[in-house]
């Protein structure tokens, strides 16, 4: 990633990302300037998040931090189970802050088809090989557009998901 310029959003690259290692890190990167810089909405896709870093303390710190009145969350996936299975932390930090988290699930999406990606209003970041991680990330009106547009249309076909708690009689 040190070749990439970077973009209108400070400290994000803009262009090309190979790997996994670059994938987890602009994860990172892009938590920490939401809370930074006090993204106002953001949507994580991804067709079960098994692979990202929502697991870690520095992931769970940022969306603390970024977590305030007035923000927005969005989550889609194709199943929550790795999630569950995997990121305790986030779990957690997703039932604390359900009133500004809205989780859906497209169940009958195909894994490849369903978008691993971060929007924001600023910068994007799409993986378009999910089993090499390899993708591009940008602040460019065009890129924030054409996946904005994209996550809105499988928005429109989930449903609600991953409930923040579990009622028992």
């Amino acid at each position: 990633m040190s070749d990439q310029k970077v973009g209108s959003e400070p400290g994000l690259p803009a262009g090309p990302f190979a790997g996994r290692v670059d994938f987890r890190q602009l994860v990172r990167d892009a938590l920490a300037c939401a809370a930074r810089q006090g993204w106002r909405e953001i949507i994580l896709s991804d067709p079960d998040f098994g692979d990202w870093p929502l697991g870690e303390s520095a992931v769970a710190q940022s969306l603390q931090a970024w977590s305030a009145a007035g923000r927005r969350c969005t989550l889609l996936a194709r199943r929550y189970d790795e999630v569950v299975r995997r990121h305790a932390r986030f779990v957690n930090w997703r039932t604390r802050w359900s009133h500004i988290i809205e989780a859906r699930s497209c169940v009958s999406a195909d894994p490849l088809e369903l978008p691993s990606a971060i929007w924001s209003p600023g910068w994007v970041m799409q993986r378009l090989d999910v089993e090499r991680s390899n993708g591009v990330c940008g602040s460019e009106p065009e890129r924030r557009l054409m996946l904005g547009e994209t996550l809105q249309a499988w928005l429109q076909k989930s449903s609600p998901s991953f409930a923040a708690s579990t009622l028992g009689l």
